[in-house]
């Protein structure tokens, strides 16, 4: 719990002093009813003690303004109202947070301590920390004492200035919770921390600052990563004893990055699973360095790492350009490399050999291999001479089973790289070479619905639900229809469609006739959700979408590799983002006249996302749509983007919708 108070004079000052009033009553070993005066002495000396430490750090502060700009940044809507900054320089620098900047402002406005109003220029950001670096013209300025990293001890009471409204500082008293936190970078505090603070101090009461108020998320990164918690009792601070020691390289005008080594590791469990590599990115340092897939990491910097938490936060501090001694362990052997981090890895590429697997419960027997169902016109495959109803039995020396176990195989290489096939035909057995290629951009008509064998009993569940129905979420008093084919059966693996309806509409009429052939055809489960207000979806309802479609994969027989989000028209910032935030829930994303609000994340190996676009030629989007394909193909996100004539705005139909179900039916493609 925190209490607020505003200086001076405010009302609610005995409410915010209650807390410290208390602890040190007890802690003195007194009573109220037989020292009745000492604690009156005790409760000023506590108040003058608050007021002053606010009172030091006062002029340090600076309320900003910005002008022009975005309103929203990925479904987040940016408040328009003064922000805090903090002077580090007598010579006009001041720190802030980059949240405070992420409109990208066409002007910024900074007032002093002393009155002065004054214009700012951006110097540079430090996208690692969060925080942003101005510079005024002017002389002067105040700034304030760092209290020492080493000296700062959880459980002590803290401070959170801001200076967003009154010439006075706001105030909100906590204490420190944690230190270390969002690996390594911040403190934590239950003072109120919020878009009307960030930017401000968090201050000690001998009026030292131990940290500049930031949105941090320990789960989460990107540029509003941790807005979700303000007023939560759940706060960060970046120490600014570490924020004056970046100080010169922001100076210099550069802007400062997390640095990467580019590896990933297996399992998810991050205190208890060993830190092995599982992939190390192609052109990384991790790659120049000789860091191979299957390394043991057991030291960075000389300390001793023993699961992936210790990892992340020995690398939580260090920025592109820093070097890291890596030490690992290779056949029982101990290897020690340096190798210098980035800001930016080399954009993964999927791999493509051009086939469809047989899938599991497709009626497929005798099978010693993965069947192929389908080969591509034109690729690698095709061009090996595998055919359509050879049996794959091993790739490049590894012996092959089952389609996920081929699928992560290929993964890990890169298109123009070459290996041995063998498949069995018949009673032949042939070696053959293929060389790995690069997704398609187009989708073959002639692609066939896999066979779904009859369901030959009763369903283990009696209240499992068939054809289309409608429901209702208690978690999160929400409502969804859906439908599944009637003839749904349990050993055949689905694909689910998620429908993200547009604002004002559901569809719900339209979209049943749209796609019941094609669920029933194809083996699709349509799930559909709804938004609390017709008039379109906010940020907190994607955590209804996530566990709705969770539930659905539990229920049914989903393939996670065919688990795919589907929009149309102004939906589509809130389908990108949820696409993007569960990038292992959600394989893919069926978009009509929908656009990009903010550059994509990097391409990952591990959740290997691909995306389906259409737009027609004449509708006014249909720019942005191109756009859209353009930057995700930059980053090798494998595209398909159909273009219509006419000017666009209905949702699709006819050969559109059935080339949808096509891509959506393979996604399983290797």
């Amino acid at each position: 719990m925190s209490a607020e108070f505003a200086l001076p004079g405010c009302c609610r000052w005995l409410a915010c002093c209650e807390r410290l009033r208390a602890v040190l009553l007890v802690l003195a070993g007194l009573t109220l009813g037989a020292h009745a005066s000492h604690a009156q002495e005790l409760e000023a000396r506590e108040e003058a003690a608050l007021r002053q430490a606010a009172a030091v750090v006062a002029p340090s502060l600076v309320k900003i303004e910005t002008v022009g700009g975005l309103d929203r940044v990925q479904e987040v809507l940016l408040g328009t109202g003064p922000t805090t900054g903090i002077a580090v320089g007598a010579d006009g620098y001041i720190i802030s947070s980059a949240f405070n900047f992420l409109s990208r402002p066409a002007t910024i406005l900074v007032t002093l301590a002393d009155g002065r109003r004054l214009p700012a220029t951006r110097v540079a950001t430090d996208h690692l920390r969060m925080l942003t670096l101005l510079k005024v013209e002017a002389d002067n300025l105040v700034p304030p004492q760092a209290a020492p990293l080493a000296e700062i001890q959880v459980g002590q009471w803290a401070l959170a200035l801001g200076k967003s409204l009154d010439e006075n500082p706001s105030v909100s008293l906590g204490i420190v919770s944690a230190l270390g936190r969002v690996w390594g970078k911040a403190i934590q505090t239950d003072c109120k921390v919020s878009p009307v603070n960030y930017g401000g101090a968090l201050v000690d009461v001998q009026g030292r600052v131990m940290g500049v108020l930031v949105p941090l998320s320990p789960t989460a990164s990107g540029d509003v990563a941790g807005v979700e918690w303000y007023d939560s009792g759940i706060g960060f601070a970046i120490p600014l004893e570490n924020v004056l020691a970046s100080l010169e390289r922001l100076k210099q005008g550069k802007d400062l990055s997390a640095g990467l080594m580019g590896v990933t590791l297996k399992g998810q469990d991050l205190y208890e699973k060993k830190p092995q590599i599982d992939r190390v990115r192609y052109g990384s340092p991790a790659f120049e360095a000789g860091l191979k897939d299957g390394d043991l990491l057991v030291e960075l910097d000389g300390k001793a790492v023993r699961s992936q938490a210790q990892m992340k936060h020995v690398l939580g501090n260090k920025y592109a350009g820093d070097t890291v001694k890596v030490t690992v362990e290779r056949s029982g052997e101990r290897l020690t490399r340096d190798l210098v981090l980035t800001d930016r890895l080399v954009p993964y590429e999927l791999p493509f050999l051009g086939l469809l697997p047989v899938r599991a419960g497709s009626g497929a027997k005798d099978l010693v291999g993965l069947g192929v169902r389908y080969v591509y016109p034109e690729s690698p495959a095709s061009r090996a001479g595998i055919e359509r109803g050879d049996q794959i039995t091993a790739l490049g020396g590894v012996a092959i089973t089952q389609a996920d176990a081929m699928a992560d195989q290929v993964s890990r290489l890169r298109p123009g790289d070459k290996l041995a096939v063998t498949i069995k035909r018949g009673e032949e057995t042939r070696e053959l070479s293929i060389t790995s290629g690069t997704t398609p951009v187009i989708v073959p008509v002639d692609i066939r619905p896999s066979p779904q064998p009859p369901r030959e009993q009763e369903l283990a569940d009696p209240n499992l639900k068939l054809g289309r129905f409608t429901a209702k979420s208690d978690a999160h008093d929400h409502e969804y229809w859906a439908f599944v084919p009637d003839d749904y059966n349990p050993d055949f693996e689905y694909s689910l469609l998620v429908w993200l309806h547009p604002p004002g509409d559901t569809m719900e009429a339209a979209m049943l006739k749209a796609w019941q052939t094609h669920c029933e055809e194809w083996g699709i489960v349509l799930l559909a959700p709804k938004a609390k207000n017709l008039a379109g979806w906010t940020p907190d309802e994607g955590e209804f979408v996530k566990d709705l479609t969770e539930q659905f994969q539990q229920q049914y027989r989903i393939d996670k590799t065919r688990t795919v989000l589907h929009t149309h028209g102004g939906t589509g910032m809130f389908a990108f983002g949820l696409t993007f935030k569960h990038r292992t829930l959600y394989r893919a994303l069926i978009g009509s006249a929908i656009s990009l609000p903010s550059p994509p994340p990097d391409n990952e190996p591990e959740s290997r996302q691909q995306f389906h676009l259409t737009s027609a030629d004449g509708d006014p989007l249909h720019r942005l749509v191109l756009m859209t394909a353009k930057t995700l193909r930059d980053q090798k996100f494998p595209v398909v983007h159909t273009i219509l004539s006419g000017r666009g705005g209905q949702y699709p139909s006819g050969a559109v919708l059935l080339e949808m179900a096509i891509w959506l039916d393979s996604l399983d493609r290797i």
